[in-house]
């Protein structure tokens, strides 16, 4: 079995995968404090629950966004499953064209994302991650990674609001009964959420007439499906884009 680990700045994912079906998935907060032993104990015990043995984990590929978590999780690939883990990063094999002015300032996560969309809908494509920031990914219709833009995420925003507005209360981030909100909750809610589904559809609109071709338009991500069904431009949602990349980007590297 392969372990996917999506390493995210507000939790990490692990994916297993028997065969090329994805069986397994699990979510845990990004604690930046933990050990590789205590992530280690964790996983262990989440597999353990689903009824599968350590040894049943052959390999192990890692994404990571966290420069301080990635070798942590390296440790917890070696010390768990005795298993070297490859590690997403410059000199990985892609198959995808970065044409970033500096490659290697991509986010591994988003190089991920694009790799799993292009094989999905072998197209111009832009992937908009919805994750502690949102990130919108654009690939070319030759499946050359682009570039994109960077946006603060929805929770952050939502964080922003409530930190420095004495008056306003912390709300849950959910679509109100309407846009005009008929009381404090309710307001809240529709400027976080019709707010952000604003700023996703403008940028998404920037992109394509700047591009000058149609794209594909998918989302990932915890919000995404809080979202999608609210844009008028997101298209699809894959809750599974990343570990599924990770997973391509393994087959390209193995040694057989």
């Amino acid at each position: 079995m392969l372990l996917a680990i999506d390493v995210g700045n507000t939790n990490i994912v692990y994916g297993l995968f028997d065969g090329d079906a994805l069986v397994h998935q699990f979510r845990v907060e990004s604690g930046r404090g933990r050990t590789a032993d205590e992530y280690a104990v964790v996983l262990r015990q989440l597999l353990l629950m689903t009824g599968i043995e350590p040894a049943q984990v052959t390999d192990a590929i890692v994404a990571s966004v966290v420069p301080s978590l990635t070798e942590p999780m390296v440790a917890l690939v070696k010390r768990a499953f005795k298993r070297e883990a490859l590690v997403v990063g410059p000199g990985i094999k892609t198959g995808m064209p970065i044409l970033y002015e500096n490659p290697k300032e991509v986010g591994a996560d988003r190089i991920v994302n694009a790799v799993a969309a292009y094989e999905r809908v072998k197209g111009a494509l832009i992937v908009v991650d919805f994750g502690t920031a949102t990130t919108f990914d654009c690939v070319t219709p030759k499946g050359e990674y682009l570039g994109g833009v960077i946006a603060p995420g929805v929770q952050i925003s939502a964080d922003a609001l409530f930190a420095r507005a004495a008056k306003l209360p912390r709300v849950e981030i959910a679509k109100p009964p309407k846009v005009v909100g008929r009381n404090t909750l309710h307001s809240m809610q529709s400027g976080i959420v019709f707010g952000y589904v604003g700023l996703v559809d403008g940028i998404v609109k920037r992109l394509v007439d700047e591009l000058g071709y149609e794209c594909r338009v998918l989302a990932t991500g915890g919000l995404a499906r809080l979202i999608a069904p609210l844009s008028s431009s997101i298209q699809d949602v894959d809750d599974e884009l990343t570990l599924r990349g990770l997973f391509i980007l393994y087959e390209r590297n193995k040694v057989a």
